[in-house]
């Protein structure tokens, strides 16, 4: 029989590490019938002060070539029932292994100071990250702060690897400003970015469910400083969204109180723009005096944007209809072997009311497959031919072989 790809997770809710940790490693070991090549764990922040206890804790009962993971406030895993769940705020260890034959797998940690300048040739990218870039690599990113050199970093693998499919998340903690850890194969660390690239028989294939609807019409910015919105079709912005906000129902208008966006257009020449055709991006704040829009990443003069709305029942469909689209493509492809889940902490209870709402609505659609990951700080998948860091946002990274079995 062909040596295939094989992926196991386990959840475990012991209140103890290193029964967690023993509880994890059985589980995923047990489900495995061949050598894991690749480790992911990720750890709640509830074992806060015991991060630095988890490496050695694991090194006692596992060995695996290359194991990466990091903090979240809160954990995404599989229970040994087949169920995932998204543990918030509470004990919670995710561990999850996989055999990779006909694999490459490459790990690392890059600090912002080694990274290339942007204007750099795709050869310093490609010494940095030490993975040649054809056949195109797949990437699970896990970052610091975001004084990490995130989002350079992104660009740069964009730059040198043509094709590649890049997912993950920033590490988070128990609430703003959090401690948080990173954890690559015996070191932990607190600032950069660790990662491994995956080479040769293996696609990472992603769902990007953003969770926001347009509103009003479309605006091109006419002047512009950095992130500052300084002129809509040559008005004043704050005018247009105060005439736009006055126009809207009572239902929304209360929900742009809090949940107001800005969609930046992702395809600069097309023109019947849907949900999914924007990148969103926080409101920062405003100017009253100059009438200016703060948001949250650069924006240049004739660039496309709109207005959006965040509420559970967006997002929700959001996610659904993505899905939706995903299952009706991959019915010729091999059967995926497991999920990776990056979901930001705005997400899960807090904003639909009930835990597991993503997870379960994902499982509907991709029955019987593990299901990894944890709430970040922010969210890396691709959007518009372009990865980026997102908010708000849960980002699914979908692994299969790209051919049915491995070795013969």
């Amino acid at each position: 029989m062909a040596d295939q790809i094989q992926w196991a997770n386990a959840l475990s809710t012991r209140p103890s590490l290193e029964a967690a940790v023993a509880d994890v490693v059985q589980q995923a070991v047990s489900s495995l019938t061949a050598p894991a090549d690749l480790g992911l764990v990720f750890i709640s922040s509830a074992f806060t002060s015991e991060y630095s206890r988890l490496l050695p804790l694991l090194a006692e009962r596992l060995s695996v070539p290359v194991l990466i993971g990091c903090s979240g406030g809160g954990v995404i895993g599989t229970t040994g029932r087949g169920q995932t769940e998204e543990l918030e705020a509470e004990p919670a260890l995710s561990l999850t292994l996989a055999h990779l034959p006909e694999v490459s797998v490459k790990g690392f940690h890059i600090v912002p100071e080694e990274l290339p300048d942007l204007d750099s040739p795709p050869d310093d990218w490609i010494d940095l990250i030490g993975m040649p870039s054809t056949p195109a690599p797949q990437f699970i990113l896990l970052s610091g702060s975001f004084s990490s050199g995130i989002n350079d970093l992104l660009q740069g693998i964009d730059f040198a690897y043509p094709g590649s499919v890049t997912v993950g998340g920033q590490a988070s903690g128990a609430g703003l400003g959090g401690r948080i850890a990173l954890f690559y194969n015996d070191k932990v660390y607190t600032e950069g970015t660790i990662g491994v690239a995956l080479s040769g028989n293996i696609v990472l294939e992603t769902i990007v469910a953003q969770g926001c609807r347009p509103i009003g019409k479309l605006h091109q910015v006419t002047k512009s400083d950095r992130n500052i919105i300084l002129e809509l079709d040559e008005r004043i912005p704050l005018l247009i969204l105060r005439d736009l906000i006055a126009n809207l129902s009572e239902e929304d208008r209360i929900l742009a109180q809090h949940s107001l966006f800005v969609g930046l257009a992702m395809d600069g020449f097309k023109q019947d723009l849907h949900q999914g055709d924007f990148l969103i991006r926080s409101i920062l704040g405003v100017d009253p005096t100059a009438g200016a829009i703060a948001i949250a990443d650069y924006i240049r003069p004739g660039q496309r944007l709109q207005f959006h709305l965040r509420d559970a029942q967006t997002s929700a469909e959001d996610l659904e209809f993505l899905l939706e689209s995903y299952y009706t493509k991959q019915v010729a492809q091999p059967s995926a072997v497991g999920a990776l889940m990056f979901s930001c902490v705005g997400r899960g209870e807090g904003l639909y009311q009930k835990p597991n709402f993503d997870s379960e609505l994902f499982r509907r659609y991709l029955k019987d497959i593990p299901i990894a990951g944890f709430f970040c700080g922010g969210e890396i998948g691709p959007v518009g031919g372009s990865t980026l860091l997102h908010n708000y946002t849960s980002v699914f990274g979908i692994c299969r072989a790209i051919k049915d079995s491995g070795i013969s």
